[in-house]
Protein backbone atom coordinates (compact mmCIF):
# COMPACT_ATOMS: atom_id res chain seq x y z
CA UNK A 1 0.00 0.00 0.00
CA UNK A 2 0.95 3.67 -0.15
CA UNK A 3 2.16 3.55 -3.78
CA UNK A 4 1.29 6.12 -6.49
CA UNK A 5 -1.99 5.82 -8.37
CA UNK A 6 -1.96 4.17 -11.78
CA UNK A 7 -1.30 6.61 -14.66
CA UNK A 8 -4.23 7.22 -16.99
CA UNK A 9 -2.44 5.58 -19.92
CA UNK A 10 -0.42 2.47 -19.02
CA UNK A 11 3.03 2.26 -20.63
CA UNK A 12 3.80 -0.51 -23.13
CA UNK A 13 4.04 -3.99 -21.59
CA UNK A 14 7.79 -4.10 -22.22
CA UNK A 15 8.28 -1.02 -20.02
CA UNK A 16 5.61 -1.68 -17.45
CA UNK A 17 6.85 -1.81 -13.87
CA UNK A 18 4.83 -3.38 -11.09
CA UNK A 19 4.69 -2.17 -7.46
CA UNK A 20 8.02 -2.80 -5.75
CA UNK A 21 9.95 -2.19 -8.98
CA UNK A 22 9.40 -5.68 -10.42
CA UNK A 23 9.14 -6.09 -14.17
CA UNK A 24 6.24 -7.83 -15.81
CA UNK A 25 8.53 -10.70 -16.73
CA UNK A 26 9.71 -11.01 -13.15
CA UNK A 27 6.10 -11.05 -12.01
CA UNK A 28 5.24 -13.77 -14.52
CA UNK A 29 8.22 -15.85 -13.43
CA UNK A 30 7.17 -15.45 -9.80
CA UNK A 31 3.66 -16.50 -10.72
CA UNK A 32 4.98 -19.63 -12.48
CA UNK A 33 6.87 -20.52 -9.30
CA UNK A 34 3.72 -20.11 -7.22
CA UNK A 35 4.81 -16.83 -5.64
CA UNK A 36 1.89 -14.57 -6.41
CA UNK A 37 -1.13 -13.61 -4.34
CA UNK A 38 -3.18 -14.72 -7.33
CA UNK A 39 -1.66 -18.20 -7.14
CA UNK A 40 -0.75 -18.68 -3.49
CA UNK A 41 -2.90 -16.52 -1.17
CA UNK A 42 -1.50 -18.23 1.94
CA UNK A 43 2.10 -17.23 1.22
CA UNK A 44 2.12 -14.07 3.36
CA UNK A 45 0.36 -15.93 6.15
CA UNK A 46 3.03 -18.61 6.18
CA UNK A 47 5.72 -15.94 5.91
CA UNK A 48 4.40 -14.51 9.17
CA UNK A 49 4.20 -18.02 10.62
CA UNK A 50 7.86 -18.60 9.81
CA UNK A 51 8.69 -15.67 12.07
CA UNK A 52 6.44 -17.08 14.77
CA UNK A 53 8.11 -20.50 14.64
CA UNK A 54 11.41 -18.82 15.51
CA UNK A 55 9.86 -17.61 18.79
CA UNK A 56 8.67 -21.01 20.00
CA UNK A 57 10.15 -21.95 23.34
CA UNK A 58 10.42 -25.51 24.69
CA UNK A 59 8.63 -24.40 27.86
CA UNK A 60 5.55 -23.62 25.79
CA UNK A 61 5.03 -27.24 24.76
CA UNK A 62 1.90 -29.03 25.92
CA UNK A 63 2.33 -32.65 26.92
CA UNK A 64 -0.39 -35.02 25.78
CA UNK A 65 -0.32 -38.10 27.96
CA UNK A 66 -0.67 -41.25 25.90
CA UNK A 67 -0.13 -43.52 28.91
CA UNK A 68 0.67 -47.07 27.85
CA UNK A 69 0.01 -46.97 24.12
CA UNK A 70 3.62 -47.69 23.22
CA UNK A 71 5.83 -45.69 20.90
CA UNK A 72 4.34 -42.98 18.67
CA UNK A 73 5.16 -43.96 15.07
CA UNK A 74 3.25 -41.31 13.13
CA UNK A 75 1.29 -38.07 13.55
CA UNK A 76 -1.22 -36.73 11.05
CA UNK A 77 -3.53 -33.70 11.06
CA UNK A 78 -6.84 -33.46 9.27
CA UNK A 79 -6.55 -31.03 6.31
CA UNK A 80 -8.47 -28.33 8.24
CA UNK A 81 -6.17 -28.72 11.27
CA UNK A 82 -9.02 -29.58 13.64
CA UNK A 83 -7.91 -33.12 14.54
CA UNK A 84 -4.50 -34.60 15.35
CA UNK A 85 -4.30 -38.38 14.95
CA UNK A 86 -1.58 -40.47 16.58
CA UNK A 87 -0.45 -43.91 15.33
CA UNK A 88 0.75 -46.03 18.24
CA UNK A 89 2.91 -49.11 18.55
CA UNK A 90 0.33 -51.06 20.54
CA UNK A 91 -2.63 -51.32 18.12
CA UNK A 92 -4.20 -47.97 18.99
CA UNK A 93 -5.01 -44.71 17.24
CA UNK A 94 -5.47 -41.61 19.43
CA UNK A 95 -7.37 -38.48 18.41
CA UNK A 96 -6.73 -35.04 19.92
CA UNK A 97 -8.00 -31.52 19.41
CA UNK A 98 -4.67 -29.76 18.75
CA UNK A 99 -6.12 -26.33 19.55
CA UNK A 100 -7.42 -27.13 23.04
CA UNK A 101 -4.94 -30.03 23.55
CA UNK A 102 -7.88 -32.18 24.64
CA UNK A 103 -8.09 -35.91 24.06
CA UNK A 104 -11.08 -36.71 21.83
CA UNK A 105 -11.10 -40.48 21.46
CA UNK A 106 -8.98 -43.64 21.51
CA UNK A 107 -9.51 -46.31 18.86
CA UNK A 108 -8.33 -49.03 21.22
CA UNK A 109 -8.28 -51.93 18.76
CA UNK A 110 -7.80 -50.09 15.50
CA UNK A 111 -5.50 -52.92 14.36
CA UNK A 112 -4.06 -56.17 15.67
CA UNK A 113 -0.43 -54.95 15.58
CA UNK A 114 1.61 -51.71 15.39
CA UNK A 115 -0.16 -48.81 13.65
CA UNK A 116 2.41 -47.31 11.29
CA UNK A 117 0.86 -44.54 9.23
CA UNK A 118 -2.31 -42.42 8.99
CA UNK A 119 -3.54 -40.56 5.93
CA UNK A 120 -6.57 -38.25 5.59
CA UNK A 121 -8.45 -38.48 2.30
CA UNK A 122 -10.54 -35.41 3.17
CA UNK A 123 -11.62 -33.65 6.39
CA UNK A 124 -13.71 -36.65 7.48
CA UNK A 125 -12.31 -39.87 5.99
CA UNK A 126 -8.90 -41.23 6.96
CA UNK A 127 -6.95 -44.47 6.52
CA UNK A 128 -4.61 -46.31 8.90
CA UNK A 129 -2.14 -49.10 8.10
CA UNK A 130 -0.48 -51.65 10.31
CA UNK A 131 1.96 -54.49 10.78
CA UNK A 132 -1.12 -56.72 10.78
CA UNK A 133 -0.93 -56.37 6.92
CA UNK A 134 -4.24 -54.46 6.67
CA UNK A 135 -5.42 -50.93 5.91
CA UNK A 136 -8.55 -49.62 7.64
CA UNK A 137 -10.77 -46.74 6.52
CA UNK A 138 -12.39 -44.57 9.21
CA UNK A 139 -14.99 -41.78 9.26
CA UNK A 140 -14.58 -39.09 11.96
CA UNK A 141 -18.38 -38.89 12.24
CA UNK A 142 -18.75 -42.58 13.10
CA UNK A 143 -15.60 -43.77 14.87
CA UNK A 144 -17.26 -46.67 16.69
CA UNK A 145 -17.10 -48.82 13.57
CA UNK A 146 -14.60 -49.22 10.74
CA UNK A 147 -15.77 -48.13 7.29
CA UNK A 148 -13.95 -51.11 5.80
CA UNK A 149 -10.78 -53.20 6.15
CA UNK A 150 -8.53 -53.70 3.13
CA UNK A 151 -6.66 -57.00 2.68
CA UNK A 152 -4.00 -57.42 0.00
CA UNK A 153 -0.53 -57.00 1.49
CA UNK A 154 1.38 -60.02 2.80
CA UNK A 155 3.67 -58.17 5.21
CA UNK A 156 3.78 -55.02 7.34
CA UNK A 157 2.07 -52.04 5.64
CA UNK A 158 4.15 -48.92 6.22
CA UNK A 159 2.87 -46.14 4.00
CA UNK A 160 -0.39 -44.66 2.66
CA UNK A 161 -0.73 -42.08 -0.11
CA UNK A 162 -3.81 -40.69 -1.86
CA UNK A 163 -4.04 -39.61 -5.50
CA UNK A 164 -6.41 -36.65 -5.43
CA UNK A 165 -6.80 -36.76 -9.24
CA UNK A 166 -8.04 -40.34 -9.53
CA UNK A 167 -9.23 -40.70 -5.89
CA UNK A 168 -7.20 -43.89 -5.59
CA UNK A 169 -5.54 -44.98 -2.35
CA UNK A 170 -1.92 -46.14 -2.74
CA UNK A 171 -0.17 -48.23 -0.09
CA UNK A 172 3.26 -49.83 0.29
CA UNK A 173 4.68 -52.42 2.63
CA UNK A 174 7.65 -54.56 3.51
CA UNK A 175 6.37 -57.23 1.11
CA UNK A 176 7.85 -54.94 -1.56
CA UNK A 177 4.45 -54.22 -3.10
CA UNK A 178 2.77 -50.95 -4.00
CA UNK A 179 -0.98 -51.64 -4.15
CA UNK A 180 -3.72 -49.39 -5.56
CA UNK A 181 -7.21 -49.39 -4.02
CA UNK A 182 -10.39 -48.01 -5.60
CA UNK A 183 -11.97 -46.50 -2.49
CA UNK A 184 -14.89 -45.22 -4.57
CA UNK A 185 -16.19 -48.80 -4.76
CA UNK A 186 -15.63 -49.89 -1.16
CA UNK A 187 -17.92 -52.35 0.59
CA UNK A 188 -17.72 -53.75 4.12
CA UNK A 189 -15.68 -56.61 2.63
CA UNK A 190 -13.01 -54.29 1.19
CA UNK A 191 -12.56 -52.66 -2.20
CA UNK A 192 -11.12 -53.50 -5.65
CA UNK A 193 -7.32 -53.40 -5.73
CA UNK A 194 -4.34 -54.32 -7.89
CA UNK A 195 -0.60 -54.66 -7.45
CA UNK A 196 1.02 -51.70 -9.19
CA UNK A 197 4.74 -52.11 -8.50
CA UNK A 198 7.15 -54.41 -6.71
CA UNK A 199 10.74 -53.99 -5.60
CA UNK A 200 13.00 -55.58 -3.03
CA UNK A 201 13.89 -53.75 0.20
CA UNK A 202 11.04 -51.21 -0.17
CA UNK A 203 10.98 -48.73 2.73
CA UNK A 204 8.80 -45.74 1.85
CA UNK A 205 6.66 -44.62 -1.09
CA UNK A 206 5.40 -41.08 -1.77
CA UNK A 207 3.50 -39.22 -4.49
CA UNK A 208 4.49 -35.70 -5.50
CA UNK A 209 1.84 -33.07 -4.60
CA UNK A 210 0.52 -33.04 -8.19
CA UNK A 211 0.63 -36.88 -8.27
CA UNK A 212 2.79 -36.82 -11.43
CA UNK A 213 5.62 -38.88 -9.90
CA UNK A 214 5.97 -41.74 -7.44
CA UNK A 215 9.15 -41.96 -5.35
CA UNK A 216 10.20 -45.15 -3.58
CA UNK A 217 13.09 -45.43 -1.12
CA UNK A 218 14.81 -48.68 -0.22
CA UNK A 219 16.88 -50.06 2.64
CA UNK A 220 19.67 -50.78 0.16
CA UNK A 221 20.21 -47.08 -0.61
CA UNK A 222 18.38 -46.78 -3.92
CA UNK A 223 15.71 -44.21 -4.78
CA UNK A 224 13.26 -45.13 -7.54
CA UNK A 225 11.24 -42.53 -9.42
CA UNK A 226 8.28 -43.38 -11.65
CA UNK A 227 7.84 -40.41 -14.00
CA UNK A 228 4.60 -39.27 -15.66
CA UNK A 229 2.66 -41.49 -13.30
CA UNK A 230 -0.42 -43.32 -14.57
CA UNK A 231 -2.00 -45.35 -11.76
CA UNK A 232 -4.68 -46.72 -14.07
CA UNK A 233 -2.11 -48.40 -16.28
CA UNK A 234 -1.67 -52.00 -15.23
CA UNK A 235 2.05 -52.73 -14.90
CA UNK A 236 3.71 -56.09 -14.90
CA UNK A 237 6.84 -56.33 -12.79
CA UNK A 238 9.90 -56.00 -15.02
CA UNK A 239 8.13 -54.15 -17.85
CA UNK A 240 9.07 -50.59 -16.90
CA UNK A 241 10.99 -48.44 -19.40
CA UNK A 242 14.28 -47.78 -17.59
CA UNK A 243 15.79 -44.30 -17.66
CA UNK A 244 19.24 -45.55 -16.60
CA UNK A 245 20.59 -45.64 -13.06
CA UNK A 246 22.72 -42.72 -11.92
CA UNK A 247 24.29 -41.43 -8.79
CA UNK A 248 22.99 -38.02 -7.72
CA UNK A 249 26.17 -36.01 -7.81
CA UNK A 250 27.46 -33.13 -9.87
CA UNK A 251 30.78 -34.87 -10.59
CA UNK A 252 31.48 -37.15 -13.54
CA UNK A 253 30.96 -40.23 -11.38
CA UNK A 254 27.89 -42.01 -12.74
CA UNK A 255 28.52 -45.44 -11.29
CA UNK A 256 25.97 -47.12 -9.08
CA UNK A 257 27.54 -48.76 -6.06
CA UNK A 258 25.47 -51.47 -4.48
CA UNK A 259 25.69 -51.50 -0.73
CA UNK A 260 27.56 -54.35 0.85
CA UNK A 261 25.68 -56.87 2.93
CA UNK A 262 26.20 -55.98 6.57
CA UNK A 263 23.68 -58.34 8.08
CA UNK A 264 20.08 -57.61 8.97
CA UNK A 265 19.19 -54.16 10.25
CA UNK A 266 16.19 -53.24 12.31
CA UNK A 267 13.87 -50.53 11.04
CA UNK A 268 10.55 -49.22 12.32
CA UNK A 269 10.50 -51.15 15.56
CA UNK A 270 12.95 -53.41 17.37
CA UNK A 271 11.71 -56.50 15.53
CA UNK A 272 11.53 -55.04 12.01
CA UNK A 273 14.10 -56.66 9.74
CA UNK A 274 15.11 -55.86 6.19
CA UNK A 275 18.03 -56.85 3.99
CA UNK A 276 20.81 -54.83 2.50
CA UNK A 277 22.19 -55.68 -0.91
CA UNK A 278 21.88 -55.17 -4.65
CA UNK A 279 18.51 -54.10 -6.01
CA UNK A 280 16.85 -54.50 -9.39
CA UNK A 281 19.90 -56.23 -10.85
CA UNK A 282 18.06 -57.39 -13.94
CA UNK A 283 16.49 -53.94 -14.44
CA UNK A 284 19.80 -52.10 -14.27
CA UNK A 285 21.24 -54.18 -17.09
CA UNK A 286 18.33 -53.77 -19.46
CA UNK A 287 17.91 -50.06 -20.09
CA UNK A 288 15.09 -49.03 -22.36
CA UNK A 289 16.22 -48.64 -25.95
CA UNK A 290 13.08 -46.78 -26.97
CA UNK A 291 13.60 -43.63 -29.04
CA UNK A 292 11.65 -40.44 -28.52
CA UNK A 293 9.97 -39.08 -25.40
CA UNK A 294 9.75 -40.91 -22.13
CA UNK A 295 6.66 -43.14 -21.88
CA UNK A 296 4.25 -43.13 -18.92
CA UNK A 297 5.55 -44.71 -15.71
CA UNK A 298 9.18 -44.53 -16.85
CA UNK A 299 11.42 -45.81 -14.08
CA UNK A 300 14.54 -43.96 -12.94
CA UNK A 301 16.89 -45.64 -10.48
CA UNK A 302 19.15 -43.37 -8.42
CA UNK A 303 21.73 -43.79 -5.69
CA UNK A 304 21.38 -40.52 -3.76
CA UNK A 305 24.65 -38.93 -2.74
CA UNK A 306 24.88 -38.91 1.05
CA UNK A 307 27.66 -36.94 2.79
CA UNK A 308 30.09 -39.06 4.73
CA UNK A 309 28.56 -42.26 3.41
CA UNK A 310 31.37 -43.06 0.94
CA UNK A 311 31.43 -46.80 0.28
CA UNK A 312 29.53 -47.96 3.35
CA UNK A 313 26.15 -47.85 1.70
CA UNK A 314 23.06 -46.46 3.37
CA UNK A 315 19.43 -47.12 4.15
CA UNK A 316 16.86 -44.45 3.16
CA UNK A 317 14.50 -44.68 6.11
CA UNK A 318 12.26 -41.63 5.67
CA UNK A 319 11.08 -39.95 2.48
CA UNK A 320 9.05 -36.72 2.24
CA UNK A 321 8.24 -34.25 -0.54
CA UNK A 322 8.29 -30.46 -0.67
CA UNK A 323 4.66 -29.18 -0.60
CA UNK A 324 5.23 -27.41 -3.94
CA UNK A 325 6.96 -30.42 -5.47
CA UNK A 326 10.35 -28.69 -5.76
CA UNK A 327 12.41 -31.18 -3.75
CA UNK A 328 12.50 -34.43 -1.83
CA UNK A 329 13.61 -34.79 1.78
CA UNK A 330 15.40 -37.98 2.87
CA UNK A 331 16.61 -39.35 6.20
CA UNK A 332 19.48 -41.76 5.59
CA UNK A 333 21.50 -43.92 7.95
CA UNK A 334 24.72 -45.71 7.06
CA UNK A 335 24.69 -49.49 6.91
CA UNK A 336 27.38 -49.46 9.59
CA UNK A 337 24.79 -47.58 11.72
CA UNK A 338 27.23 -44.94 12.90
CA UNK A 339 25.91 -41.93 10.94
CA UNK A 340 22.53 -40.45 10.14
CA UNK A 341 21.81 -37.59 7.73
CA UNK A 342 18.93 -35.36 6.64
CA UNK A 343 19.30 -34.46 2.95
CA UNK A 344 17.36 -32.24 0.52
CA UNK A 345 17.45 -32.98 -3.21
CA UNK A 346 16.11 -30.51 -5.78
CA UNK A 347 14.15 -31.90 -8.74
CA UNK A 348 16.06 -31.14 -11.94
CA UNK A 349 13.40 -30.49 -14.55
CA UNK A 350 13.66 -31.59 -18.15
CA UNK A 351 14.03 -35.07 -19.57
CA UNK A 352 17.12 -36.26 -21.45
CA UNK A 353 17.10 -35.99 -25.25
CA UNK A 354 16.86 -39.78 -25.47
CA UNK A 355 15.65 -42.09 -22.70
CA UNK A 356 18.89 -44.10 -22.89
CA UNK A 357 21.05 -41.08 -22.06
CA UNK A 358 22.14 -40.88 -18.39
CA UNK A 359 19.43 -39.17 -16.45
CA UNK A 360 19.65 -37.63 -13.01
CA UNK A 361 16.48 -35.91 -11.81
CA UNK A 362 17.75 -35.02 -8.33
CA UNK A 363 20.58 -32.82 -7.10
CA UNK A 364 21.75 -32.67 -3.48
CA UNK A 365 21.34 -29.06 -2.31
CA UNK A 366 21.33 -29.16 1.51
CA UNK A 367 22.19 -31.64 4.24
CA UNK A 368 22.92 -31.89 7.95
CA UNK A 369 24.17 -34.67 10.21
CA UNK A 370 21.69 -35.93 12.79
CA UNK A 371 22.03 -37.32 16.30
CA UNK A 372 22.51 -41.03 15.69
CA UNK A 373 20.36 -42.30 18.58
CA UNK A 374 17.50 -44.76 18.81
CA UNK A 375 19.17 -47.11 16.36
CA UNK A 376 16.79 -49.36 14.47
CA UNK A 377 13.89 -46.89 14.70
CA UNK A 378 12.78 -44.78 11.76
CA UNK A 379 12.62 -41.04 12.40
CA UNK A 380 9.90 -39.37 10.33
CA UNK A 381 10.67 -35.74 9.45
CA UNK A 382 8.56 -33.20 7.54
CA UNK A 383 8.36 -29.91 5.65
CA UNK A 384 6.35 -26.95 6.96
CA UNK A 385 3.14 -26.23 4.98
CA UNK A 386 4.91 -23.49 2.99
CA UNK A 387 8.04 -25.59 2.46
CA UNK A 388 10.40 -23.06 4.07
CA UNK A 389 11.30 -25.12 7.12
CA UNK A 390 12.01 -28.72 8.05
CA UNK A 391 11.15 -30.26 11.40
CA UNK A 392 13.47 -33.14 12.15
CA UNK A 393 13.65 -35.55 15.12
CA UNK A 394 16.97 -34.94 16.88
CA UNK A 395 17.72 -37.08 19.90
CA UNK A 396 15.17 -36.36 22.64
CA UNK A 397 13.79 -33.37 20.74
CA UNK A 398 13.30 -31.79 17.33
CA UNK A 399 15.27 -29.30 15.28
CA UNK A 400 13.71 -26.67 13.04
CA UNK A 401 15.93 -26.34 9.99
CA UNK A 402 15.97 -23.73 7.20
CA UNK A 403 17.67 -23.51 3.81
CA UNK A 404 19.26 -20.31 5.11
CA UNK A 405 19.11 -18.34 8.36
CA UNK A 406 16.09 -16.33 7.11
CA UNK A 407 13.90 -19.34 6.25
CA UNK A 408 13.89 -18.34 2.60
CA UNK A 409 12.15 -20.31 -0.13
CA UNK A 410 14.28 -23.11 -1.53
CA UNK A 411 14.24 -21.60 -5.04
CA UNK A 412 15.64 -18.33 -3.64
CA UNK A 413 18.72 -19.89 -2.04
CA UNK A 414 19.82 -22.79 -4.22
CA UNK A 415 23.56 -23.26 -3.67
CA UNK A 416 26.00 -24.30 -6.40
CA UNK A 417 27.30 -27.06 -4.13
CA UNK A 418 25.59 -28.89 -1.29
CA UNK A 419 25.32 -26.59 1.76
CA UNK A 420 24.48 -27.27 5.41
CA UNK A 421 20.89 -26.78 6.53
CA UNK A 422 20.69 -23.95 9.07
CA UNK A 423 19.42 -24.71 12.55
CA UNK A 424 16.66 -22.19 13.35
CA UNK A 425 15.70 -23.58 16.75
CA UNK A 426 16.03 -26.72 18.83
CA UNK A 427 13.17 -27.91 21.05
CA UNK A 428 13.82 -30.57 23.67
CA UNK A 429 10.87 -31.64 25.80
CA UNK A 430 10.81 -35.45 25.61
CA UNK A 431 12.49 -37.95 27.90
CA UNK A 432 13.00 -40.47 25.10
CA UNK A 433 14.01 -40.62 21.43
CA UNK A 434 11.67 -38.63 19.16
CA UNK A 435 10.42 -40.75 16.25
CA UNK A 436 8.04 -38.44 14.41
CA UNK A 437 7.17 -34.76 14.02
CA UNK A 438 4.55 -32.84 12.04
CA UNK A 439 3.57 -29.21 11.38
CA UNK A 440 -0.09 -28.26 11.64
CA UNK A 441 -1.41 -27.46 8.13
CA UNK A 442 -3.36 -24.43 9.40
CA UNK A 443 -1.97 -23.21 12.75
CA UNK A 444 1.44 -22.18 14.03
CA UNK A 445 1.98 -25.43 15.87
CA UNK A 446 4.30 -28.44 15.71
CA UNK A 447 3.66 -31.88 17.17
CA UNK A 448 6.24 -34.52 18.05
CA UNK A 449 5.98 -38.07 19.36
CA UNK A 450 8.57 -40.26 21.08
CA UNK A 451 9.53 -43.84 21.81
CA UNK A 452 7.92 -43.91 25.25
CA UNK A 453 4.56 -42.73 23.88
CA UNK A 454 4.40 -39.02 24.73
CA UNK A 455 3.12 -36.42 22.30
CA UNK A 456 4.24 -32.79 22.62
CA UNK A 457 2.73 -29.71 20.99
CA UNK A 458 4.85 -26.59 20.49
CA UNK A 459 3.35 -23.17 19.93
CA UNK A 460 4.31 -19.50 20.46
CA UNK A 461 3.41 -17.99 23.82
CA UNK A 462 1.52 -14.70 23.73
Amino acid sequence: GGGPMDPPLPPPASLRVLPGGASLFGWLRGRCLGRSAAVDPARDTFGAMTGLYGSIQPADSVYLSTRTHGAVFNLEHSPDGSVLTVACEQTEVLLFDPISSKHIKTLSEAHEDCVNNIRFLDNRLFATCSDDTTIVLWDLRKLNTKVCTLHGHTSWVKNIEYDTNTRLLVTSGFDGNVIIWDTNRCTEDGCPHKKFFHTRFLMRMRLTPDCSKMLISTSSGYLLILHDLDLNKSLEVGSYPILRARRTTSSSDITTSSSGSSGPRAVGSPCHQSDSGPLLEKHLSRSSQREGGSPRNSLEVLTPEVPGERDRGNCITSLQLHPKGWATLLRCSSNTDDQEWTCVYEFQEGAPVRPVSPRCSLRLTHCIEEANVGRGYIKELCFSPDGRMISSPHGFGIRLLGFDAHCSELVDCLPKEASPLKEIRSLYSHNDVVLTTKFSPTHCQIASGCLSGRVSLYQPKF
